[in-house]
């Protein structure tokens, strides 16, 4: 009898021994599957897109140009043709100078709340004749105000023609690189590189020679671009 109720009991045993090595295991998928299903959010999300803040004047607004050929609407198609998300707002103003690009600037940031702001000002400052000490001051304080706000920032430098003076045009022209530099920005020196010192740059503004035509813009993106693009990475 003794040795019936050992058999038994080793047969129970082994019985619960199996339950419950079944049931660990079943704990165990249930942990990975949980564990994996968590992960997988994460794993596929897509990057957020990125919005770029365009201020400038009339060199970014398309001034006599039809829609969609300046360089900011071609800044869009390369984005999509390169793979970027990331969407382009146009707040450019024909004529603006950098004290409007300035008051315009906060409710711009809160209401697009822009990874990049790219800063195309101060031309109309120059052929105003207005103080270089002003301009720089409008900068340098759009840029303080686009990295307050959490983006980064890319300045694009201008000149002026040479009968505004060696001086004035050495300082206009050297205000955009102290401004970026200050205010940890990005920058392309000149914007009109390869168009306003091309060998046919006549050709290459419109009949009122302040205004690029539309076979410039290429050119003027091809100035943008490389610098941009590593700010979006």
């Amino acid at each position: 009898m003794m040795g019936s109720d050992m058999n038994e009991s080793r047969v129970r045993h082994a019985a619960t021994r199996r339950v419950w090595l079944a049931h660990c295991s079943l704990l165990a998928l249930g942990l990975w599957a949980a564990g994996a299903n968590a992960a997988t959010p994460a794993a596929t999300a897509s990057p957020k897109a990125a919005t770029i803040l365009v201020v400038g004047d009339s060199l970014s607004a398309e001034y006599g140009l039809p829609r969609g050929a300046g360089w900011v609407a071609l800044l869009e198609q390369r984005l999509a043709k390169e793979g970027f998300a990331a969407s382009v707002v146009n707040a450019s103003i024909s004529g603006d100078t950098s004290s409007g690009g300035r008051s315009r600037l906060p409710a711009l940031l809160k209401q697009h709340r822009p990874t990049l702001v790219v800063i195309e000002l101060g031309g109309n400052d120059a052929l105003r004749g207005l103080p270089l000490a002003m301009t720089r001051d409008n900068l340098a304080q759009m840029v303080k105000a686009s990295r307050a706000a959490g983006a980064k920032v890319l300045v694009l430098g201008m000149q002026v023609p040479p009968n505004y003076g060696r001086k004035y045009g050495d300082d206009f022209f050297a205000l955009f690189p102290a401004v970026a530099r200050a205010g940890g920005a990005a920058l392309v020196p000149f914007l009109l590189e390869g168009v306003a010192n091309a060998p046919n740059a006549e050709a290459m503004f419109q009949p009122d020679r302040i205004h690029p035509v539309a076979a410039a813009h290429p050119v003027m993106l091809g100035n943008v671009w490389p610098v941009l693009a590593p700010l979006l990475r």
